[in-house]
């Protein structure tokens, strides 16, 4: 049996640089997904996770998202994904 959590909801921020240091702008996501559990294990040896466009890998020990895809293609350069809380995660 798997502890790992059932759903995530990924938030697609962009990704700015401010004074040579790397910030994530998280307040204001450019678009969000809610990706359920498939069963599967992804390329990169996580759990496969799909829903509302999205489909990512994504480690549940670190809640890191390890590969993602965003309507089929990769994430464009200056942006960047998030996992937020949920409270039914």
């Amino acid at each position: 049996m798997t502890t790992d959590p059932r759903s995530y909801e990924l938030l697609l921020v962009p990704e700015f640089t401010e004074r040579g240091t790397g910030t994530v702008g998280g307040d204001n996501p450019l678009r969000s997904a809610v990706v359920v559990a498939t069963g599967e294990t992804g390329a990169s040896g996580y759990p496969r996770y799909v829903g509302d466009g999205m489909e990512a890998d994504i480690d549940p020990a670190t809640r890191s998202v390890e590969a993602l895809l965003v309507d089929g293609a990769e994430l464009d350069y200056g942006l960047s994904v998030r996992v937020a809380d949920r409270p039914d995660g």
